[in-house]
């Protein structure tokens, strides 16, 4: 899976001065991999996401989770790629079947708004008043300390082995308040790299994450919210700018929201800071 997760390409490469064209060469370059995935639900097709393979039996835990459907480790009996999944004979990899240990838990209902909510999400206070009630954990206050929050873009950095590679993939990061990596995941799609991070989480009964800070390398969305406030994160850090709707959520749940994350500067759009 590990081989899958970038592949090589002739690409031809052009150099400028100007609007002069100085040099042409042709030259392999690495890029990332993305590749469907079709997570299935005893049987049932429940989402298929576009990601970047590795790790994904914690992106199916992280999304079941994120989604209400999942608590713990122990509400999945098996997860297993499913053998219909095959080119020529070779199993893809691209098909994930879940077996829950409690039964028909997923209904046709929960499909369609698991589907409505990965597609494009849904606005304002309904969407606020959901995760609140879907929430099992309570967010925690967390007051921010500029010295941590100055140190963990870099040290996101430091641990994105695919994106030293490729330039072109996101990253999400598990930090504890001192800011020291508990666990760190890549993928081409943000909210596959916090659902990844998340079924870590989970699979290793960390959640509550309520003595972690979610560090994301990319914009701070509803959706990503959302994920860490289902697994107790009290703390949410991107180095790019935050939504409306996520600043609205993270002060409605009292998470505390951080954009624009540098070794430098800040901007602190939910929560106080330490004093």
């Amino acid at each position: 899976m590990a081989g899958r997760a970038t592949k090589s390409f002739a690409v031809t490469k052009v150099h400028l001065d100007g609007t002069e064209v100085t040099q042409v060469d042709t030259r392999a370059d690495i890029v990332t991999g993305e590749e469907p995935l079709e997570i299935r639900v005893g049987g049932q097709t429940l989402t298929t996401t576009m990601r970047t393979p590795g790790h994904d039996i914690e992106l199916a835990h992280g999304f079941l989770h994120s989604e209400g459907h999942i608590a713990a480790l122990a509400d999945v009996s098996e997860a297993r790629y499913c053998a219909g999944s095959t080119v020529d004979g070779m199993n893809t990899y691209n098909l994930l079947d879940i077996d829950l240990a409690q039964k028909n838990v997923i209904g046709l209902k929960d499909l369609r708004l698991t589907l409505t909510n990965s597609a494009c999400g849904v606005c304002g206070t309904s969407s606020i008043d959901e995760l609140q009630k879907r929430s099992r954990y309570d967010i925690p206050e967390i007051p921010v300390d500029p010295a941590v929050i100055a140190k963990l873009p870099d040290a996101l950095r430091t641990e994105q082995k695919l994106f030293r590679k490729t330039g072109g993939i996101h990253a999400a990061g598990a930090f504890t308040l001192d800011g020291q990596p508990v666990v760190v995941r890549e993928d081409i799609g943000r909210h596959n790299a916090a659902d990844k991070v998340i079924g870590h989480l989970l699979m290793e009964n960390r959640l509550p994450a309520d003595d972690l800070i979610l560090v994301m390398s990319s914009r701070a969305s509803f959706e990503l919210v959302q994920k860490a406030a289902m697994a107790g994160f009290g703390m949410l850090v991107a180095v790019s700018a935050a939504s409306s709707l996520a600043v609205e959520t993270a002060r409605e749940t009292g998470m505390t929201l951080v954009g624009f994350a540098r070794p430098d500067r800040f901007n602190l759009y939910s929560g106080t800071l330490k004093r």
